[in-house]
């Protein structure tokens, strides 16, 4: 789990609703959707394309201690989601490392499936890395913190945009959060 995440939900910064959904796309280990159902008790949805991922975040979520009917880890594909009724989109997206895992040529599905995906008011966090010299390849392919309005486009306002005071030490100075809320 990153510390930067644990520490903007622990300091109650956001307004969150209560007995909300979260989904972590690209979610990995799943640290950090277990983290985000046991800190907010929410309803967390882990993606990921990997099922070797996936086998370790269940492994991860069963030896967390967590009631597993909170978090759900699911083999799916974050660009084939379709919300039909307002109940199935989610209060809260978190990426890390998802955006960066993308060809750029994706980045404005990214954006349009986020404004999709996300209720109005909810809150899309984002820790940007690694924040790098530019290179054509990856993945990590190259970022900074002004791709993110690029292609999230109208209808976003952005809450919080800083340097973590907490970050794991080999991401200190290549990383940056940026929250955004849905208008």
């Amino acid at each position: 789990m990153q510390p930067s995440l644990k520490d903007l939900i622990e300091s109650k910064e956001l307004d969150l609703p209560e007995n909300g959904r979260a989904l972590v796309p690209g979610c990995g280990a799943g640290y950090d959707a277990i983290f985000l159902g046991g800190s907010l008790g929410y309803d967390v949805v882990g993606l990921d394309i990997s099922p070797a991922a996936l086998e370790t975040a269940q492994r991860n979520l069963t030896s967390s201690g967590l009631q597993t009917s909170k978090v759900h880890f699911k083999a799916s594909d974050f660009f084939t989601l379709d919300p039909t009724e307002e109940k199935d989109k989610f209060d809260l997206i978190y990426d890390y490392t998802f955006f960066v895992a993308i060809p750029p040529s994706l980045r404005p599905k990214w954006g349009s499936q986020m404004s999709k995906l996300l209720k109005p008011k909810g809150h899309l966090i984002t820790l940007v890395y690694p924040i790098l010299p530019y290179t054509e390849t990856g993945p990590p392919f190259y970022v900074r913190p002004e791709h993110y309005p690029e292609v999230l486009g109208e209808g976003w306002e952005k809450v919080i945009d800083r340097v973590p005071d907490n970050s794991v030490e080999t991401h200190i100075g290549k990383e940056r959060l940026v929250v955004w809320r849905k208008l």
